[in-house]
């Protein structure tokens, strides 16, 4: 039997069906793939990137509360998730849509968090 991905601590319905999208289904999948390898599905799969988000993901795959992140811990994952984004930069855009956030054209309010 598979357990759901909202039974790892600080993961809800909502990331759940994140998940879902990117082809994650399950706990044992998500724990398996590691927290780096599974928000870059999530990023290719449209999920926007958000730092908090990633930090809460690799906290609850550790068993620890969200807000346990902090100091150089943080600033680490500060750089993690820098990295994930910047590798999902450009993903899923058409070649004009390419080109257009090449120059700047693309609002990136709505691309970054």
């Amino acid at each position: 039997m598979m357990t759901p991905v909202s039974s790892i601590r600080n993961l809800g319905p909502a990331f759940e069906q994140s998940c879902a999208r990117a082809g994650i289904s399950s706990a044992e999948q998500l724990r398996d793939l590691g927290a780096d390898r599974a928000y870059g599905m999530l990023l290719d799969s449209g999920t926007r990137p958000h730092f908090i988000g990633y930090y809460v993901l690799v906290m609850g795959l550790q068993g620890r509360p969200w807000n346990d992140c902090k100091g150089q811990e943080k600033a680490d994952l500060r750089q993690r998730f820098d990295a994930l984004k910047e590798h999902a930069k450009g993903k899923g855009l058409g070649a004009f849509e390419q080109v257009l956030d090449e120059i700047g054209v693309i609002d990136r309010r709505r691309q970054n968090s």
